[in-house]
């Protein structure tokens, strides 16, 4: 791809998911992600209505009229997106790519965090991490991620979600939003994501497409692992191939709700023929 085009789609995300951060999702993602927690302000003189436990006895008693401390949330949070670039994302048969709902889903998120004055890094995964954007702020520094997103080409086309939590643990010390974006056709990663989501607020974004469900009845088809590269003959005429498959599919699709739901973090199901943004906006306000 170059420059230009480049440049081009870029654009076209940026204006497509900052109209929607702007309008739809500033004030949702502001309610929903609160603050670290609440630091010393100021004092000022009780009113009625204040309560009594923040009232400052050393003041009060210097003063003889009662004074509260004023406490005030600390606003600025971290966003971490955590984007699968394995194989399987370049696939879809409806008229988008998972991997190109991927990144309008990072991008959207990305600039609500941004209203918010929130940091915001990245890390692109496979079976290794192929790229880390430590956190920072401003809208050049979320084009960049969008450029990633666009045109990274990674080095391995295999999944490990566990590897990508256990960086998550090395490299984020203090409490971040993390959005793992990925379709979750691994397993093996229900412990490293427990040990994630104890320090961080952690939600899974499962993209997927209908047609990864089940395999249709088309008699003979070769077919290809996206992620190994292996080309093999299905008799998908078979019954027990095709129900052998969904099993396998539902499994992958349990694991991961299961994981999530006892790591105690939050989920969302984006189908790629279906809009994200309804389902971005039932979890904010669900949450």
């Amino acid at each position: 791809m170059d420059t230009k085009e480049l440049l081009k789609k870029v654009r076209k995300i940026e204006i497509k998911t900052r109209r929607l951060s702007n309008h739809i999702f500033g004030g949702e993602y502001h309610s929903t992600f609160k603050g670290r927690g609440m630091t010393f302000s100021e004092v000022r003189q009780y009113q009625f209505g204040d309560d009594v436990r923040n009232i400052d006895w050393n003041v009060t008693a210097r003063y003889n009229e009662p004074y509260i401390k004023v406490f005030e949330e600390e606003r600025e949070l971290t966003m971490m997106l955590m984007v699968d670039v394995s194989g399987s994302e370049w696939f879809g048969t409806e008229q988008q790519f998972k991997n190109e709902v991927v990144t309008e889903i990072a991008a959207t998120l990305a600039f609500s965090a941004t209203q918010n004055n929130d940091k915001i890094g990245l890390v692109l995964f496979s079976d290794t991490i192929e790229l880390y954007i430590p956190p920072k702020k401003s809208r050049s520094h979320v084009l960049r991620i969008i450029r990633e997103l666009i045109e990274f080409k990674p080095k391995s086309k295999q999944t490990n979600v566990a590897e990508a939590f256990k960086f998550l643990s090395s490299v984020s010390k203090k409490r971040a939003i993390v959005f793992v974006l990925s379709d979750f056709i691994s397993d093996d990663y229900k412990q490293t994501l427990k040990i994630a989501a104890k320090r961080h607020d952690v939600t899974g974004i499962r993209v997927y497409d209908k047609s990864e469900e089940s395999i249709p009845n088309l008699g003979m088809v070769h077919m290809q692992d996206e992620e190994t590269g292996e080309l093999m003959l299905v008799n998908t005429s078979s019954k027990t191939v095709r129900t052998n498959y969904s099993k396998y599919y539902q499994e992958k699709v349990n694991y991961y709700k299961d994981s999530f739901a006892k790591s105690g973090a939050g989920t969302i199901d984006c189908r790629v023929d279906e809009s994200y943004v309804k389902k971005l906006l039932g979890y904010f306000k669900r949450r």
